[in-house]
């Protein structure tokens, strides 16, 4: 009697996929999760999706709607990975996924409520998936929304061992009376700009290019730029969320809608997306003398010898988020938004037109 051969089948391990290790990550990083949460988050351990309350009862925390309008976005942060991948800090990318969605969400006039995150990667690497998530706990708790899930695919097929992507997912509610509307933007009204924290996380492919030309190293201190970092760590520099102060200048003004329109500055350029919060009725006419440059960015249109114009349409430029207010509010308005944190800088105002941005 012959002997038979009992043969091994597939596994997915073998095909390159480690559950357990996605689950090891997966149950290591609840407290992260947690401390984004607030009384509208309901406990879910172990469910396939998080609650959250829309309206809730408890006196101290009332913060019910009458006629309220979910406000959703996504949104990634473009090959600003990829930088962080060849430098190896993982930290900050994560406030960035949450703020290009929460500052999209503020610009409808919306409280942002909740984030979820989508990280790919080709292999789990517990350390660097924790600083990644670290950094979106951090964003959320800055940005005032809870942190309620995500998921972690690992697909090797897909990227490299080192490689991954990101997508974060927000979710804000308004009154509709509230909403942000172009149409109410009117000739006279000012251009507020709010100072960016440097590049945020659009042009990356532009950036990368420019330092791969020139060969500069990323690792090194770049004194044109900050003394105390590397080139690295300044075009990390995460981007800024606005979501609190315009949150709360909002809700200042609960009767009079002193914001008549506002605009989250990402790819396209100051120009290309303060249009978005204009009817065809008007235009916005800006000074560039209204506020300083960044050195970051002449230091890349120097080194990439970039045209100005290219400049404008791909980076913020200095300016991350526009309001448009009413002439008689706008003192008040800057005021209020530098005492939450913000600098502040009076960089247009609203002429009759055709919907256009130009600069004098």
């Amino acid at each position: 009697m012959g002997t038979q051969r009992r043969t091994r089948g597939a596994t997915y391990a073998e095909a390159g996929v480690d559950i357990d290790a996605g689950e090891r990550f997966a149950r290591s990083i609840g407290a992260l999760l947690r401390r984004t949460h607030g009384p509208r988050v309901i406990a879910n351990e172990g469910g396939f999706a998080g609650l959250f309350r829309l309206d809730y009862n408890q006196k101290l925390f009332a913060r019910n709607y009458r006629d309220p309008v979910l406000v959703a976005c996504t949104d990634g942060v473009g090959t600003k990975v990829e930088l962080a991948r060849q430098i190896g800090r993982f930290d900050t990318i994560g406030i960035d996924l949450v703020a290009m969605s929460v500052n999209d969400l503020v610009v409808q006039g919306a409280e942002p409520l909740l984030f979820l995150d989508y990280i790919a990667v080709g292999k789990v690497d517990q350390d660097r998936l924790h600083a990644i998530v670290g950094g979106v706990s951090r964003g959320c708790e800055i940005a005032g929304c809870a942190l309620i899930g995500g998921e972690t695919a690992e697909m090797p097929d897909v990227y490299g061992p080192d490689g991954l992507d990101l997508a974060g997912f927000a979710l804000g509610v308004v009154e509709l009376k509230r909403a942000i509307d172009p149409v109410r933007v009117a000739p006279g009204d000012v251009v507020l700009g709010l100072a960016s924290s440097g590049v945020h996380s659009n042009g990356y492919s532009l950036v990368r290019r420019i330092v791969g030309s020139a060969r500069l190293d990323l690792a090194g201190v770049c004194k044109e730029l900050d003394p105390e970092r590397t080139l690295g760590e300044v075009l990390l520099e995460p981007t800024r969320i606005y979501a609190d102060p315009i949150v709360r200048t909002l809700r200042a003004y609960r009767v009079k809608k002193v914001v008549s329109g506002m605009a989250h500055i990402t790819g396209g350029g100051l120009a290309g997306n303060l249009a978005r919060a204009l009817h065809p009725g008007v235009d916005a006419v800006l000074d560039r003398s209204a506020w300083e440059i960044p050195p970051v960015f002449e230091f890349l249109r120097r080194t990439g010898k970039v045209a100005p114009e290219e400049m404008d349409r791909v980076f913020n430029m200095g300016i991350g988020f526009c309001v448009v207010v009413r002439p008689t509010f706008a003192d008040a308005v800057a005021r209020r938004l530098t005492r939450a944190g913000e600098s502040v800088f009076t960089i247009g105002e609203i002429v009759e037109g055709g919907g256009g941005v130009r600069f004098l």
